[in-house]
């Protein structure tokens, strides 16, 4: 340009020559289409918030197989169009927003939340602050986002990755079946030793489990395991179930069964060896309460394989698949064939040798409970399937 001409547009633009055109993209992350499937199965449904055009954002949903077929896309003009009512009636049918700002995002949260939905809503600017706080999980991003939505957010995406939630979501899945099963196992195992001890005392029998006996079996025979289920994998169809209701209680209606099953068969296999070894030695209660102390003890080990899934049976699970189990029921059985064979440990917890014929009587009623799981668990599979 001559100096001293005016920069306007008028001056500037004309007597051009077209020499090219610049396109740009910004693509979505190849693991995110596999993410979005994955959450789809686990009964959550993503919505896309852009304030890109509404061509752009629907080319982009479509790669992605965000937007479904029956889903509709909706621009901030149309959202603005519509009242608080009309826009909670068609809300969940919406899945992709377009040429919105971050104040739209504080409706969209409200209006999942009237509808009865679990909202969580990212974001990553100044402005997306208050979507956070409404959200009932607000994320933000880690890198790209301002030290105000990190702030108020309950969780911040280090790798600014969708994939990172729904490994987030499984993980938070995994902790909490898993936090199932070990207040189910030792629930079960606690129960079944209280019954043990209550029904004994009600029939006028000698107690079958004396009070160091049953301080070895829960710090020990109980402990190890149930805390070898706090580091299961999870079921293979984890990220395949919906979501649970949020007042659902840890002991749900299937634990409660579950739970009273497991006591009663315990229950049973214990005084039955009792009541076998107090007909074989009459005259040595020690040896009946050593059947029913080893009984119950390695019945509850046997039973800690069955928990480590409440609807896979063991071979689905696989038996070795959880080392930690391996080193937990291992280890509790070789305290436990000390405290039965080790002369000098004998009189401190109250023992007697075992002979082959105890343990030919033993073994049987020593799989009754962990039986009695699995059989509970195909039951409850039938049921589910219809």
């Amino acid at each position: 340009m001559p100096e001293g001409d005016e920069l306007t547009p008028a001056n500037i633009e004309r007597d051009l020559v077209f020499i090219g055109l610049a396109g740009m993209i910004d693509p979505a992350r190849p693991e995110v289409k596999p993410a979005i499937a994955t959450a789809r199965r686990a009964g959550i449904k993503t919505v896309m918030i852009t304030g890109d055009y509404p061509n752009t954002a629907i080319a982009i949903a479509r790669e992605i197989n965000l937007l479904r077929p029956e889903g509709k896309v909706l621009t901030g003009r149309e959202l603005d169009a519509l009242d608080d009512a009309a826009f909670t009636r068609i809300v969940e049918d919406v899945d992709v927003y377009a040429r919105v700002s971050p104040q739209h995002k504080v409706r969209i949260v409200e209006a999942l939340k009237t509808r009865g939905h679990i909202a969580s809503m990212t974001g990553d600017g100044v402005n997306d602050a208050p979507a956070l706080r409404r959200a009932d999980i607000g994320v933000a991003m880690g890198i790209t986002g301002t030290d105000v939505s990190k702030e108020t957010a309950a969780m911040v995406l280090t790798d600014d990755n969708y994939a990172s939630i729904v490994s987030a979501v499984e993980e938070g899945r995994i902790i909490y079946s898993n936090i199932r099963k070990f207040v189910f196992y030792l629930l079960s195992c606690n129960v079944g030793e209280i019954l043990v001890i209550f029904l004994a005392t009600l029939l006028g029998w000698p107690l079958p489990l004396t009070a160091i006996q049953l301080l070895v079996l829960n710090l020990i025979t109980d402990g190890a395991p149930a805390l070898a289920l706090g580091l299961e994998k999870g079921d293979p169809d984890i990220m395949d179930r919906p979501p649970r209701r949020p007042d659902e209680p840890v002991i749900n209606r299937e634990m409660r069964w579950g739970i009273a099953i497991q006591a009663l068969a315990i229950t049973f296999a214990v005084l039955t060896a009792f009541r076998i070894g107090l007909h074989w030695f009459p005259e040595n209660v020690h040896h009946a309460e050593t059947m029913a102390f080893v009984t119950l003890s390695i019945s509850e080990l046997f039973r800690a394989y069955t928990a480590r899934s409440e609807r896979f049976n063991l071979w689905q699970v696989g038996v070795f698949t959880n080392k930690y189990m391996q080193y937990a029921v291992a280890s509790s059985l070789v305290i436990l064939l000390a405290i039965i064979y080790v002369p000098a440990l004998d009189p401190i917890f109250d023992t007697a040798f075992l002979g082959l014929r105890d343990w030919a009587v033993m073994l049987p009623l020593i799989l009754i409970p962990a039986t009695a799981a699995e059989i509970t668990k195909a039951v409850s599979r039938r049921r589910a399937a219809k």
